[in-house]
């Protein structure tokens, strides 16, 4: 995995892909928040510095169901990694969901975690909600052609299906 990563990184400075937003304002971060679990690709959980407990959606990406056989495991696993339990983030939140979770860009210092499962292949662009993520749109999208071109994670299967189409299925 590590050479992978590796590999991953010089492949991402060669064809110009930003691993982290190039510009990143604190305005409207909780900067003492911390990671307390990981549900799936997708959602976390945070403890914040006044001890609130908040469930966190990653903002403008979605992440295969983890019923979508190995892909959405493997993205679960993924999120795990970047993210470990006490693992401190900056969160940027950017509205509440239909179920009550806050919808978020993640960071580690500078580097967005949402970017990065798109990067890995593990999640992909959720254009649907692209506009919530004015500052990085562009990032994204080129993120998730690099992803699909060089059949990382999610991509590496010949007629993926959406995690929103999985879902709407179920």
């Amino acid at each position: 995995m590590k050479v992978f990563l590796r590999s991953f990184v010089v492949i991402c400075s060669i064809v110009g892909l930003p691993l982290q937003a190039q510009t990143l304002s604190t305005v409207g971060f909780n900067l003492k928040a911390t990671v307390i679990s990981v549900g799936d690709g997708d959602t976390i959980s945070i403890e914040l510095q006044n001890g609130k407990r908040v469930t966190i959606r990653l903002a403008c990406i979605d992440a295969p169901e983890t019923a979508q056989s190995p892909w959405g495991k493997a993205s679960s696993l993924r999120l795990k990694q970047l993210l470990p339990v006490g693992q401190p983030i900056l969160e940027r939140s950017i509205e509440t969901d239909r179920y009550g979770r806050t919808v978020a860009e993640i960071f580690i210092g500078s580097q967005s975690i949402n970017l990065q499962m798109v990067q890995e292949g593990q999640a992909v662009v959720y254009k649907k909600y692209l506009n919530n993520c004015n500052q990085m749109q562009q990032q994204y999208l080129d993120a998730e052609v690099f992803a699909r071109q060089q059949k990382l994670g999610f991509w590496n299967q010949t007629n993926p299906q959406m995690p929103w189409d999985y879902r709407h299925g179920n």
